[in-house]
């Protein structure tokens, strides 16, 4: 719903903390079990497949949920975080607090969620006002209007639109359009033609006709097929994955009166004051082709498909929030690209709504009862401690120029580092929550969340601001505020305290996989180009650039050998970004783990050596299995490779590697010097 601006976000990354699972009071016991030796399969040479190796075992004796695509660490963590949610949520409601509090948003929703036979009662009747204001379009003014209505309350109706700072001037709030309005997640599944995206297609044209009855029986096929066409067209002009990951390419940057003269049938200054964009009077546009195609469909498509268009992207964007019929229609289409057999269970999806509409206001009464300041102090120091660990590897490299490195330095030293959750907290006070429909529940959190981005618009850069819940089980680097943000979800390990984990562990899982990946994203092949203000600037001699997209070209090379499922291949372009990060993350936390006092004692634990252990440690955070349709999925539309190579793809480019496993030529994970990836 909200649209997180220019971040490069760690979409499963895995790190550890002391909100994690069972809270333990004083005389508790540390687990009997070492997470990572029991996790192992010994049947599996570390030289053939070091991620099957660190977490065979687990793989083995476990199952993917029916309700999931995939299963690994983060979603035990997930569930564990669901569960401290789940009882806020249920004392909210016993609390029956005063109207316009925190406890009473969070009942009241929690109760309107979870009201499936009021849900059902209602069917489709709480979106007829959209659908009313739908039918009585008549011209292409109105068809504008309806869709800036449409933008308030969070559709995915013909393009997208955010609030984010200019990227060449970070100090400025900008209004930006992007390309969207698609059915499919993206115009690859329009035009693909293995096997896989022509049953998403069928699958994606079934919904639609189920959607269409709904609507009129009819000329439900009709509509269908106008639809369709309409939706291929728009893709047709849509950038591919990796043609998105140039900011230059990207940043176009024009007046209201420059686009309505690249789509002059839409009335874009209508559409500025209809969103209240109208209080800057520049946009910035990514990509300029797919507005040209749009601006000539405005005119040239019939009213009608439209119409059908609109109250299609209305129901999609809603169905996870409507009676049964719907969301299964949406479900048996989604099917294809998840591998899901059933639906999750209602109160998690009540969740991950909520998490959308109010989840900072969640996040006051989750920090309160289970974030500890030791743990925040700790990854704190990490955080420093792979700072200093960067400072050294820049020093050291013989590629850069002196000038380009003190550069480098002055960025990573501006890095700002925001561990566990905000000190400000957003204020939802004008945010109305009540125990009614659950989709008009969304429908105002989504308005409410786009006036609180619009107002950001003509005011200075408020860079305390967090994008992310500190509940959240993710992390992300902000070019434009040169900043890594780590809530406190991200640090958890399912059942274990904080106390529990060893250094080793910890260097691997939180200090490589979230915190050195994060600081390496500043780094890059996007990241580089903002310098430490964080404006899109080229900081770098022409020598040094060129160095680094040499180097760069060796990972993409690299990744693009890998086939995880099928005859598909990882898009080695598209992922560089993520791969160098996972790289650059377990350099540095391998060599500030090298600093740590359980390194130079190198006792053994549950039979592994302290370096052993930190590999170990980088592997569990991957620990993970997934459907082959939801895999497939990822692989056409996601920066991120696929757990498995984000393990084995990194670690043969490190020497240290090769020594504590012993592999050697001839093994299969076993690379040349000369094909090894060394950037920093």
């Amino acid at each position: 719903m909200r649209k997180l601006i220019a971040l490069c976000l760690l979409g499963s990354s895995f790190a550890a903390c002391n909100n994690s699972g069972k809270e333990a009071g004083p005389g508790s016991e540390k687990p009997a079990v070492d997470i990572l030796a029991a996790n192992m399969d010994s049947t599996v040479k570390p030289g053939d497949d070091f991620f099957l190796y660190a977490n065979g075992g687990w793989i083995k004796r476990t199952a993917i949920p029916g309700a999931e695509s995939g299963w690994g660490i983060g979603n035990m963590v997930q569930d564990e975080i669901y569960s401290k949610l789940k009882k806020i949520n249920e004392d909210a409601v016993a609390e029956k607090a005063a109207k316009g509090t925190i406890s009473q948003k969070i009942g009241d929703f929690w109760k309107s969620g979870m009201d499936s036979a009021g849900i059902d009662r209602a069917g489709l009747s709480p979106l007829q006002n959209d659908f009313k204001a739908i039918d009585a379009i008549s011209n292409a003014e109105q068809l504008l209007t309806e869709v800036a209505t449409l933008h308030r309350k969070g559709v995915n109706a013909l393009f997208s639109n955010y609030v984010g700072q200019d990227d060449k001037n970070s100090e400025v709030m900008a209004f930006k359009l992007d390309q969207g309005g698609l059915g499919l997640p993206n115009r690859e599944y329009y035009f693909n033609t293995d096997d896989r995206s022509v049953k998403v297609r069928a699958a994606y044209k079934d919904y639609l006709l189920k959607t269409f009855r709904q609507l009129d029986t009819a000329n439900a096929a009709k509509n269908v097929a106008a639809v369709y066409d309409l939706e291929t067209r728009l893709a047709k002009s849509s950038r591919k994955l990796e043609d998105l990951r140039d900011p230059y390419k990207n940043y176009n940057k024009m007046s209201w009166e420059g686009l309505s003269k690249l789509a002059p049938s839409i009335n874009w200054k209508n559409y500025a004051q209809l969103t209240g964009a109208n209080k800057v009077d520049t946009v910035i546009l990514g990509q300029p082709e797919f507005y040209s195609t749009l601006g000539k469909e405005f005119t040239a498509t019939n009213m009608d498909t439209w119409k059908n268009y609109l109250k299609l992207r209305v129901i999609q964007s809603y169905a996870s929030y409507l009676d049964q019929t719907t969301f299964m229609n949406y479900f048996a289409y989604r099917k294809t690209l998840t591998g899901a057999s059933e639906p999750r269970a209602r109160w998690k999806r009540v969740m991950d709504a909520e998490e959308d509409a109010i989840g900072e206001a969640l996040g006051q009464l989750f920090v309160k009862e289970y974030f500890n300041e030791t743990a925040k102090k700790r990854y704190n120091d990490i955080v420093e401690n792979i700072r200093a660990a960067y400072k050294e590897r820049i020093a050291k490299l013989s590629w850069m120029s002196d000038s380009t490195k003190q550069k480098a330095y002055k960025k990573l030293a501006g890095i700002t580092k925001k561990v566990g959750y905000p000190d400000k907290w957003k204020d939802f006070s004008s945010l109305a929550i009540d125990d009614g429909p659950w989709v008009l529940n969304m429908q105002r959190a989504n308005e409410w969340w786009h006036n609180y981005e619009i107002n950001k618009l003509g005011k200075p850069v408020d860079r305390t601001e967090w994008s992310m819940t500190p509940q959240t089980y993710n992390a992300y680097y902000n070019p434009s505020n040169n900043e890594i943000v780590m809530p406190a979800g991200i640090f958890a390990v399912p059942g274990y305290r904080d106390a529990d984990l060893d250094d080793a562990l910890v260097y691997g899982y939180a200090a490589a996989s979230t915190i050195g990946h994060e600081i390496t994203h500043g780094f890059d092949d996007q990241g580089r180009q903002y310098d430490a203000e964080g404006n899109l600037k080229n900081w770098w001699t022409k020598t040094d650039e060129a160095e680094f997209t040499k180097r760069a070209k060796l990972i993409i090379s690299q990744f693009n050998e890998f086939s995880p499922v099928d005859t598909l291949h990882i898009n080695g372009n598209a992922t560089q970004g993520e791969n160098i990060a996972d790289l650059g993350g377990m350099l540095l936390g391998l060599d500030a783990f090298k600093k740590t006092e359980a390194y130079k004692k190198n006792e053994k634990i549950a039979g592994l050596t302290q370096v052993q252990r930190y590999f170990m440690g980088y592997a569990l955070g991957w620990l993970y299995q997934i459907r082959k349709e939801r895999l497939a999925n990822l692989v056409i539309t996601d920066v991120h490779s696929p757990a498995k190579e984000r393990v084995n793809g990194p670690v043969v480019n490190i020497p240290e590697f090769y020594e504590a496993f012993g592999i050697k030529p001839g093994d299969k994970m076993y690379r040349a010097d000369s094909l090894r990836v060394s950037i920093w």
